[in-house]
């Protein structure tokens, strides 16, 4: 049984949205800032190097997904359990969380590296790519069940009061990778012409030290306690709860992320200055997204206590402020961005063809990130509420129906490049951001809380 304590942080109605999304945004922040670190030391290596490890990170996302089905289903079922003050099954949650996401992500690791010449081939990467992309895809994702376990990890911790884990975790593992980057790439290990290779060894080595890092935590704040001994009798019904909240929710990151690669591949034929100009300008606007994803994450775990509690009307409220604190910040990020981009796109390469193409990218992006900006917050809300069947279905008609049709329309046949493909994206997210803010509005989703409060 987990016992709460008064040393425990307690969330609630009372909890200041920047105590939880502020150390969320910095986390966040850390990872953007090791990304396009990445992408930085690989420019000066081998610009090819770069669109490989860009192609391979879209594989790994959606690999990452799929890991959340259970993740996503944690953060969710933690908060509404812990704001009904249910404890005693806590460590049930926690135990089947954990070794259920463990023994998913090694099947699954195992798989993509199966699959590996397959999605070379699904995604059209050119020749002069697809050693590397293989490469990475072999190393990270062969190891990519470390995520798995960590994000079931951090999940538990935020929603027990202890965001800032994810931030210290993260700044961790930041010096880890770049300097075994440099190491790789430009130090004493440059001798065995690693490269690629050499980068993904540090990433693999990284995520190794932040999932020791967060079990370190969380048995040494006492959350709670992880043992298979908790499953026994083994909690099928719960397990099928979170499998019906995850799967959802993982479908609809999934369809996004597929979605994606579908852009990506008309992207690659255009040419690796174009795939190069998605990767360089997708490392900028991730700083534009962030203080409305750290924001929405935020809101999400507050809101799950609420609805868990029955505070309903106060979750949404809720909601609305944060979107009146992300949404502006979000817009200035961006239009920032797009004025600051013929020199920041300078810092990843010389090449003004690239930098052409950014600029127009960057400018379509201010209106993207208004769409994306509704979706998080509201998305995210819904879910913690236990309305999360609705998101997928209006996620799938306007991804498919208007984001690629719009994309291949003003991409590929009016002939716009990638500025086009990202207008499409634009479309889908604004206009599927209206409509679940609509559902929120409506209160649509009153009744749905997965916790049973009548006990």
């Amino acid at each position: 049984m987990t016992i709460k304590t008064k040393a425990n942080p307690v969330i609630n109605e009372k909890t200041p949205l920047l105590v939880i999304a502020g150390p969320m945004f910095l986390e966040l922040f850390l990872g953007t800032m090791l990304n396009n670190i990445d992408t930085l030391m690989l420019s000066h290596y081998d610009e090819y190097a770069v669109g490989a490890v860009g192609n391979a990170n879209q594989i790994m996302f959606m690999l990452n997904i799929l890991f959340n089905i259970i993740a996503t289903a944690t953060g969710v079922v933690v908060a509404q359990y812990l704001g009904a003050k249910q404890y005693d099954k806590m460590n049930t949650i926690y135990s089947l969380a954990v070794l259920f996401n463990a023994t998913f992500g090694i099947i699954l690791s195992a798989g993509i590296a199966l699959a590996n010449p397959f999605f070379m081939m699904l995604l059209h990467i050119s020749p002069e790519m697809k050693d590397y992309a293989m490469t990475y895809i072999y190393i990270v994702g062969g190891g990519s069940f470390l995520m798995a376990v960590y994000n079931v990890m951090i999940q538990i911790l935020r929603c027990n009061g202890y965001p800032k884990v994810g931030m210290y975790i993260s700044l961790v593992i930041n010096v880890i990778n770049i300097g075994g980057n440099y190491l790789f790439l430009y130090g004493p290990l440059k001798e065995l012409h690693m490269g690629v290779a050499g980068v993904a060894i540090s990433t693999f080595v990284a995520r190794t030290i932040a999932v020791i890092a967060a079990f370190v935590f969380f048995f040494g704040a006492k959350i709670g306690k992880i043992s298979v001994r908790y499953l026994r009798p083994f909690p099928f019904s719960l397990l099928w709860k979170m499998i019906k909240i995850g799967l959802p929710s993982a479908g609809e990151n999934l369809s996004y992320t597929m979605y994606q690669m579908m852009l990506l591949s008309f992207v690659n034929t255009m040419g690796n200055d174009s795939v190069n100009a998605r990767v360089y300008c997708n490392s900028l606007i991730s700083f534009a997204m962030l203080f409305s994803n750290a924001s929405a994450m935020a809101t999400q775990i507050i809101t799950g206590h609420l609805v868990g509690a029955g505070k309903e009307d106060m979750a949404y409220r809720r909601v609305f402020k944060t979107l009146l604190t992300s949404m502006p910040i979000t817009v200035s990020l961006a239009a920032i961005n797009w004025l600051l981009c013929p020199i920041t796109l300078k810092i990843f390469t010389q090449n003004e063809t690239i930098i052409a193409l950014g600029r127009m990218i960057m400018l379509v992006d201010i209106f993207l990130e208004i769409g994306r900006c509704l979706n998080m917050t509201f998305v995210c809300s819904l879910k913690a509420a236990g309305a999360y069947i609705f998101p997928l279905v209006i996620g799938l008609f306007t991804m498919w129906g208007l984001g690629l049709t719009c994309g291949y329309l003003m991409g590929v046949v009016v002939g716009l490049g990638v500025a086009g493909i990202y207008m499409g994206t634009a479309t889908d997210e604004c206009i599927r951001g209206l409509i679940v803010m609509y559902y929120w509005y409506k209160k649509k989703w009153y009744g749905k809380a997965v916790v049973d409060k009548s006990k």
